[in-house]
């Protein structure tokens, strides 16, 4: 009986909350929430869109809520990618301040201990401990870098503690990206976080085509590769990351061409897939490239056109030896003959404490008063 009440006592109401910016935030939360279950706590999920609907279908069983969206789209030009940004900058703030009214009352309601917010910037209450988790320290705008960096850093001091899914030492994934030349005392690595396993898995596809990110550069992307895998003479299995209703699986065939087409897969599904999957093509955001140095794959890039951080990553991979790139225009199934002499992606070992890690959460703030919800089920 002691056991038990010790148990609740140390029982946790955390809310998780990842951006709808693609899929990428999300699903690099899908660990997180498996630990806290692990743990013993009880995650509740919120966000909206794509995000949302995501970790609903992979977290049924969890009380899930939706936030106001912040409706961001991509500039059909990838040259227009930050006047886009800036032009949608009001319909950002505006949501930021809904979210935080929904974020009090939804603590108030549920009797929250604590908030992971996965780079939702208005997902914060200075009641209970919040935890901030970004790759991005340093926040790449061009000639504007200084000032967005300088912007978002000002934003993850309010928060207990940032966690970083990257090592702090060399090598390591983010480069400048996840890392400052005076390390801030909230900051926390956690290594590189994935909700895959490495399997050896028998090669049933010679090339996995992996689509995510907002609208409409990733039907435009779809479109494109569609018309120009024609040419790939080979097994093609093609996800186009838009998360419905119902999975909906169609095979196209025609010569040496052989084309499995879904518009979305789950995590169990899709690890197994990648294993399967000879080679990857795909864009270059930071969770991807996580996923696949977690399973060791050999893989191709096109970043999203104007997203600095994404043409940074492929950039870097590139140098380094890791994973070819190219732009989205220049992409022919000629260009995916480059990956042979490229090495490919290679995990990190490191291993995360969720116990240590989550003890930021039995910490008692100022101002606030110790809530009830760790005697109650």
């Amino acid at each position: 009986m002691f056991l038990f009440l010790c148990s609740m006592q140390n029982s946790k109401r955390i809310l998780v909350a990842p951006l709808n910016w693609g899929l990428g935030h999300s699903t690099r939360c899908i660990p997180i929430i498996h630990a806290l279950l692990a743990q013993g706590h009880q995650p509740y999920i919120a966000s909206d869109g794509v995000a949302l609907s995501l970790l609903q279908k992979e977290f049924p069983n969890l009380p899930s809520f939706e936030l106001p969206s912040y409706k961001i789209t991509y500039a059909e030009k990838g040259r227009n990618f930050k006047l886009k940004i800036i032009w949608d900058s009001p319909k950002v703030f505006k949501a930021m301040s809904k979210e935080k009214k929904a974020i009090k009352k939804l603590v108030k309601e549920y009797d929250l201990d604590g908030i992971i917010s996965d780079n939702r910037l208005g997902v914060y209450y200075k009641k209970v401990p919040c935890v901030f988790i970004t790759h991005q320290l340093n926040v790449l705008s061009g000639n504007t870098t200084w000032m967005s960096s300088k912007a978002h850093q000002n934003i993850i001091k309010k928060f207990d503690a940032c966690w970083v899914p990257d090592v702090e030492g060399k090598p390591n994934l983010t480069g400048k990206l996840g890392h400052l030349k005076k390390k801030k005392k909230n900051i926390i690595y956690l290594g590189p976080l994935s909700r895959f396993k490495k399997n050896k898995k028998k090669v049933s596809y010679d090339l996995m085509v992996l689509l995510s990110g907002p609208e409409p550069q990733r039907t435009l992307l779809e479109e494109k590769l569609l018309e120009e895998l024609k040419a790939f003479a080979g097994n093609i299995l093609f996800v186009k990351g838009k998360i419905q209703e119902k999975q909906n699986h169609e095979r196209l065939e025609q010569g040496k061409y052989h084309l499995d087409l879904f518009n979305f897969m789950q995590s169990e599904e899709l690890e197994k897939a990648i294993n399967q999957s000879k080679l990857i093509l795909c864009r270059s955001g930071y969770t991807t490239v996580m996923d696949l140095a977690k399973l060791e794959k050999k893989a191709f890039f096109i970043p999203t056109p104007g997203q600095y951080e994404q043409e940074y990553l492929a950039k870097r991979m590139q140098k380094q030896g890791y994973v070819p790139y190219c732009e989205q225009d220049d992409f022919t199934a000629e260009q995916l003959d480059r990956v042979a002499s490229f090495e490919g992606l290679t995990q990190f070992d490191t291993t995360i404490d969720y116990l240590e890690l989550f003890g930021v959460f039995s910490k008692v703030k100022e101002n606030s008063e110790p809530t009830s919800s760790s005697l109650s089920t």
